[in-house]
């Protein structure tokens, strides 16, 4: 009481100032919930997105045994129709990449995942073999508006410092919409016919879709950019560094998921049934593993270009160990443990490897630049699995995940010259 005296005596007029400092709290109170509202909004909804995105796409890797059934196919000729898929994937990576950068990412990922959901209905209703090919070279086509697109939503609508736990948990959309898939068309297959996990996957798409358009809205920025700059980018000596690094971590990542269940039959002696639980615990792990990173990668202290890069080094040198640990397990329980262990840091790290990304190209570039790196990664998919079958016939599966360890490690050492590097820019997408 008596300090009001005295401060109304000196003119100080306390009442009001105590009620401007507490308007002041409430509006900052509300910014910061709001901040955290748009956050997690624009976080679940690219998420959603993804998910039901690698539903739509990873229908074909599910469904493999019904097509050979459908149409009287070899393993080899349905072997093409997964080749098929991922060369289209992989031949619109940098058009559609280029065109997200021009355009913006509201309205192609709304197309896009439109154009998955339409592609999941044509693989559904192929009348024969060669419809089939083309259905899926179409439906691979319209999956490369996936990472490109949810990667620069990331960039353009998350505060710095926050943008790389969003990367992580969008990337999860990944594994779940790749075991969601396993599960809707073979667990339908059997109650219905296998078609009828493709369709819901494709009504699935389709309300995504409208929910995305209306929520995220087709208006962009991308209205006034311009085309990436690839020559620039190429001249981009870290990023290109990075580019060539991301091959032999994607030759990692798709093998392992690819001979998973295998190698625990063959090798192992357990059944397909715990195969396939050990290849749900490598997704699981990877999972974490890419939400981990992220969270590593905003919390951590220094550089963001030096500290996003020493996680992704430490994720490559830790795998290429986990590579030869898993070479000289025996028993089914020692390769659940290690292929776990495994899928933390190999399937853990492509979160990281698009932030690391981000640290080396503008906000602009965001799109192309992703679109290199994912090219990168499925080159690496495309040219290791022939490679590791070819010396586990030949010389056995320690050969194979010596091989795949070899590359890891080949990547850890590209990738800490990369580091070494200062990237040609002043802006990065990735701010501090």
């Amino acid at each position: 009481m008596g300090r009001r005296l005295i401060a109304f005596a000196c003119g100080d007029p306390v009442p009001e100032r105590v009620s401007a400092i507490g308007t002041v709290k409430r509006v900052l109170e509300q910014a910061l919930t709001s901040m955290d509202r748009s956050y997690w909004q624009t976080v679940s909804l690219v998420t959603t997105w993804q998910v039901s995105a690698s539903i739509c796409y990873y229908t074909v890797f599910a469904a493999t045994p019904f097509f050979r059934d459908e149409f009287g196919l070899s393993r080899f000729t349905v072997g093409f129709v997964v080749t098929a898929l991922t060369l289209g994937y992989a031949v619109w990576l940098l058009p559609v990449g280029a065109l997200i950068d021009r355009f913006g990412e509201g309205r192609t990922l709304t197309l896009g995942l439109v154009g998955l959901a339409a592609g999941a209905a044509m693989v559904a209703g192929a009348p024969t073999y060669g419809v089939l090919l083309a259905a899926a070279f179409f439906l691979g086509s319209l999956y490369s508006t996936a990472i490109p697109g949810t990667n620069k939503a990331i960039y353009d609508n998350i505060a710095a410092g926050r943008q790389n736990l969003a990367m992580g948990i969008k990337q999860v959309g990944v594994t779940a919409g790749s075991g969601i898939s396993a599960l809707l068309v073979t667990g339908l297959a059997g109650v219905l016919f296998w078609q009828a996990g493709f369709l819901i996957a494709a009504v699935v798409g389709l309300v995504v879709a409208v929910c995305f358009a209306l929520c995220y809205g087709i208006e962009s920025d991308g209205d006034t950019a311009e085309y990436p700059d690839f020559r620039s980018l190429s001249r981009n000596r870290p990023y290109r560094t990075l580019v060539a690094a991301g091959f032999f971590l994607g030759a990692a990542l798709f093998t392992t998921t690819g001979y998973t269940v295998l190698y625990v039959e063959e090798a192992i002696g357990a059944s397909v049934v715990f195969g396939g639980i050990v290849l749900a615990l490598v997704q699981l792990f990877g999972s974490v593993g890419r939400i981990v990173g992220g969270w590593l990668s905003d919390n951590l202290p220094g550089d963001p270009q030096r500290r996003i890069g020493a996680i992704l080094i430490v994720q490559a040198l830790a795998g290429a160990f986990l590579f030869v640990a898993v070479a000289a397990t025996d028993g089914p329980l020692n390769a659940a443990v290690a292929f776990s262990v495994l899928g933390f840091f190999v399937l853990g790290n492509t979160g990281v490897y698009y932030s690391y990304m981000a640290t080396l190209v503008t906000s602009d570039e965001m799109g192309g630049a992703t679109a290199g790196g994912q090219l990168s990664l499925v080159a690496g998919s495309v040219v290791a699995p022939p490679a590791f079958g070819y010396l586990a016939d030949t010389v056995g599966y320690r050969g194979s995940w010596w091989f795949l360890a070899a590359g890891t490690a080949l990547a850890a050492v590209l990738l800490a010259y990369a580091v070494r590097l200062e990237p040609p820019i002043d802006e990065p997408a990735m701010r501090e």
